[in-house]
């Protein structure tokens, strides 16, 4: 993993989480690699699809309610970690990283997240 790819941990907003879910580290890659089938698993999301392969330096856009979202992929090492990085028309900065940890036949699923610019500082 390349440490220099990372959530800004001096954001004004941060956020992390973790589930362990029964399933190995292949199949949840391949359910964060569906990029336009997110809104099967994340009720938040109305709609997505990447624009080219899956690979560094590509681009997905959809939905989230209320706001539409473009993203870029920073990194991806099947099946530990992926990253993506969003820069919006609002100046607004979000890095979102998974880091999947295989435990036997299940695997624990890291997310962090960081928020920058003018919104989340209000």
């Amino acid at each position: 993993m390349d440490k220099n790819l990372n959530i800004n941990r001096s954001a004004p907003v941060t956020a992390a989480g973790e589930i362990t879910v029964a399933a190995n580290a292949d199949v949840v890659w391949d359910v964060l690699a569906a990029i336009d089938r997110w809104p099967d698993w994340n009720p938040d999301i109305q709609g997505a699809s990447l624009q080219g392969p899956l690979a560094v330096g590509s681009s997905l856009a959809g939905k989230r309610a209320p706001e539409l979202f473009n993203s870029t992929i920073l990194q991806l090492n099947r099946p530990q970690i992926y990253g993506l990085d969003r820069l919006d028309a609002w100046n607004q900065t979000q890095s979102i990283f998974w880091r999947l940890e295989s435990i036997g036949e299940k695997t624990r699923v890291i997310t962090e997240e960081s928020w920058e610019g003018l919104l989340p500082t209000f």
